[in-house]
């Protein structure tokens, strides 16, 4: 999926939600309050802050406002491909100031934006600016951080993910099991096994998923809520994503462990039919 750039006011009600992309909040004008997986801060005007992919956070506008947010899939260009190593920016929510070179970089993103009529090359358009931006907000905040000094132990980590499938994992659960800050855990992970640890939980729910759909007779409904989807089209969408097919088509490509039985001939018995 593409990346999205708009601009929008923010109401002064405090609202809160998650989502499954990731997102870059900059205001414009005024001011606005933000609260992400427990981390706050107030954001003035040409500053910002990054809000990795299912963080819950609540958010507010002050007065007059105005922000530019970015809306990046994981699977967006911006973030794939060349610009792979972008998506360490989200490995933890951060908050951040624009130098003066970021400044008339994001000038430079609103007149692009306000002369860009809705077409099909507008994403792409999105994707490009989102690029640029994200690789020099990157350089910046990346010499903040430090060289892992010790190897994460990943079986411990896949056991207890194992075991809170179901639950609302957090990264902020897993650096505590290790001892670490969030955003310390966050890239010696990264370094280890080449993945964001929510991209690795997903991964983690997605394979237990498939085994249920193809080992079992649990329904969907079923399968998502024990592997940690919020529900049967959420499961539908990952699956999609990951396998090029829906649960539904799989297990129709598929029986369950025991249900081919033999025939006195020697030959194999029909498959038992799911529902």
């Amino acid at each position: 999926m593409p990346s999205t750039i708009r601009r929008i006011p923010l109401e002064s009600a405090t609202l809160h939600h998650s989502h499954d992309f990731h997102q870059i909040v900059i205001t414009l004008c005024g001011t606005s309050d933000f609260e992400i997986e427990g981390l706050g801060g107030r954001v003035n005007a040409f500053s910002g802050c990054i809000v990795p992919a299912n963080h819950e956070h609540y958010y507010s506008g002050s007065g007059y406002n105005r922000q530019l947010i970015l809306d990046l899939p994981e699977d967006a260009p911006a973030l794939t491909g060349e610009q792979r190593e972008l998506v360490a920016l989200f490995d933890a929510p951060r908050f951040f100031a624009l130098d003066d070179s970021l400044r008339h970089f994001l000038a430079f993103m609103e007149s692009e934006l306000a002369q860009t009529a809705h077409t099909p090359a507008t994403s792409f358009q999105h994707d490009r600016l989102a690029a640029t931006f994200l690789g020099a907000l990157k350089a910046r905040l990346g010499q903040q951080t430090s060289p892992p000094t010790r190897r994460l132990n990943i079986g411990h980590l896949d056991r207890y993910i194992q075991q809170h499938l179901a639950d609302d994992l957090r990264v902020a659960d897993l650096a505590r099991l290790v001892c670490l800050s969030e955003a310390h855990f966050s890239e010696r992970f990264r370094k280890q096994t080449g993945l964001s640890p929510w991209q690795y939980v997903k991964r983690q729910r997605l394979h237990a998923a498939h085994q249920l759909v193809v080992q079992s007779h649990l329904s969907l409904t079923d399968i998502a809520l024990q592997t940690g989807f919020a529900n049967q089209s959420a499961l539908s969408h990952a699956f999609r994503r990951g396998y090029g097919l829906s649960p539904r088509q799989l297990r129709q490509t598929h029986s369950p462990i025991g249900a081919l039985k033999k025939r006195p001939s020697g030959s194999l018995a029909e498959p038992v039919k799911l529902n």
